[in-house]
């Protein structure tokens, strides 16, 4: 049997399944390690960085977040899944497919070249999870997941609604959204925001759970909600880091007090299995903020969970570790 390939698997491994010893200090990076490639063929899962920030409102620096969460991963690719109990990749086939190419002298661009860049995975049959970038990336993405699947609804944690004031035109993290509704990319009356503690006169049409409703009523109450309001309907999940509390990820642009913690989050999103997903983003890490990557970890974990649940549904069988 021949001896298995130690270190930089980023590159060196010759199949996307399984994996090997890895130094959690060194090697190659990647997201949990996987096979950098653009070469989609089988591949059942692809995760790319979207490294733009050019719509933030307050704090810039996101463009640093898949380099960051992709160091935040590499604890998650050494044991198997916690609290599943199993390889997820001895079940799917996962890709990092690197990062979308986007030239800051033209701005303006930007829109164009992340539609573009998600157009060329979804034209396989591959999921995609993305890495921001500031949250303005999930409208390009969007309307690419849109044209597969057509309009979607949409699972959002966040602190911000992102539907303040859009004249169709501006590049903002704030209010994409609206601009999304308004060109039934997303259909508000079956989708959801989660971890909401900043004021909008307006829901547009969305159930809104406030962070204060979330750590009153529960996780399993959140569940419930999700599933009544999102019920059957294909959905995209799109997770800002900043739902999360400043004291669980300061690593933040817009950071707000009183967010959920790290463990209410996991838990809501190890509970949305059952669930039609058919893409997911993970956003607004930006770690020169960052404390001790304590941002860009529980980010990573965050994809790590949610490529779970599809392990799950491609047959992975749960043998959790002590109660959980």
């Amino acid at each position: 049997m021949p001896d298995p390939i130690q270190g930089d698997q980023a590159f060196r491994r010759k199949d996307l399944s399984g994996r090997n010893p890895e130094m959690t200090f060194g090697g190659a990076l990647s997201f949990l390690r996987r096979n950098y490639t653009k070469d989609l063929t089988n591949v059942d899962i692809a995760v790319t960085g979207i490294p733009f920030d050019m719509a933030t409102s307050n704090r810039p620096g996101t463009r640093f977040g898949p380099r960051a969460i992709r160091a935040g991963s590499v604890g998650l690719a050494e044991l198997e899944a916690y609290p599943f109990g199993f390889d997820p990749f001895a079940y799917l086939s996962v890709a990092d497919y690197g990062d979308c190419f986007i030239d800051y002298g033209y701005p303006q661009h930007a829109p164009e070249q992340i539609e573009q860049h998600a157009d060329q995975i979804l034209s396989s049959e591959t999921m995609m999870i993305s890495m921001g970038g500031d949250h303005y990336i999930t409208y390009p993405l969007l309307k690419a997941h849109a044209k597969k699947h057509g309009p979607l609804s949409l699972i959002h944690f966040d602190a911000h609604s992102d539907t303040w004031v859009d004249d169709g035109e501006r590049m903002d993290h704030g209010s994409m959204f609206l601009r999304a509704i308004r060109e039934e990319i997303i259909d508000p009356t079956t989708s959801i925001q989660i971890g909401i503690r900043t004021h909008n006169t307006d829901t547009y049409g969305f159930t809104v759970l406030g962070a204060p409703w979330v750590h009153r009523e529960g996780v399993p109450a959140t569940i419930d909600v999700i599933r009544e309001v999102v019920a059957e309907n294909q959905a995209y999940l799109t997770f800002d880091i900043d739902c999360l509390d400043p004291a669980f990820a300061p690593g933040t642009g817009t950071p707000v007090a009183g967010g959920l913690s790290s463990s209410q989050a996991l838990e809501v999103v190890r509970s949305l299995g059952e669930f039609n997903i058919v893409g997911m983003d993970l956003v607004e890490v930006a770690p020169q903020y960052d404390v001790g990557e304590i941002t860009a970890i529980a980010g990573a974990t965050i994809m790590h969970d949610f490529i779970c649940l599809q392990a799950i549904r491609a047959g992975a069988p749960i043998t959790p570790f002590g109660r959980v």
